[in-house]
């Protein structure tokens, strides 16, 4: 269950936390707690749940997951923006920042951690977007930046799965990693049906005849990512 709204301090920078794990938000908020001049004042578990959040209240912080029970946190990201853009965004997630960072970045996010690292970069990260400045790793930055001087474009195998949805490149992804159909559909809370619709899109996009060439493509571009 989603914590109620707890009354804080005005001076104090407010941070809404959006995780469909309750021990991870527990996690975050105990770190969080450590600081003064920062407060969970709600936690939510979904995109639902987190747009009623900021209809009750405004946060100064939004820490959004990838893959949430209703959605995709970039679906989220893009609301919030569209709500209020002058609320900092922060994604806190599993999956590669290689994969979903830039995404995450051009819906609105200003900076992007593994959960791997969160517990020792997420205060650091919370105070640079609070200055409005941009949390990557350097190795992102670099890659960002040759890719808006022209230099470094990705291969064709990746210039295509740029044409994927969020969610159906949340697939894709697995599929890199050799998930099968049911631990897919039980990560991103949908049903296996809802897999293989994705899995038929991402192979009328990707120009893709077999599941086996699919598969074989998803493997491939995992390994070009790390």
């Amino acid at each position: 269950m989603d914590s109620p709204i707890a009354p804080i301090d005005a001076s104090v920078n407010k941070i809404l936390l959006v995780d469909d794990h309750p021990a991870i938000r527990e996690a975050l908020a105990l770190r969080i707690a450590e600081h003064s001049d920062l407060a969970v004042s709600r936690e939510a578990h979904s995109i639902a749940t987190a747009l009623e959040a900021l209809r009750t209240q405004r946060p100064d912080v939004v820490i959004v997951d990838i893959t949430l029970k209703d959605g995709n946190g970039i679906e989220l990201i893009k609301s919030i923006q569209a709500h209020d853009d002058s609320i900092r965004i922060l994604v806190c997630s599993m999956h590669d920042e290689a994969i979903y960072a830039e995404r995450a970045i051009r819906a609105g996010a200003m900076g992007y951690i593994t959960k791997e690292h969160a517990t020792t970069e997420i205060i650091q990260a919370i105070r640079r977007i609070i200055d409005n400045k941009l949390y990557i790793s350097d190795q992102l930055a670099e890659a960002l930046m040759h890719r808006s001087l022209g230099k470094g474009q990705p291969r064709a195998n990746a210039e295509s799965v740029h044409l994927l949805s969020d969610r159906e490149l949340e697939v894709f992804e697995f599929m890199g990693q050799g998930v099968e159909t049911a631990q897919i559909a039980e990560r991103m809370h949908v049903s296996p049906k809802t897999v293989d619709t994705y899995r038929a899109r991402i192979k009328d996009k990707l120009g893709v005849q077999t599941m086996a060439e699919l598969i074989r493509r998803a493997v491939e571009w995992k390994i070009e990512k790390k």
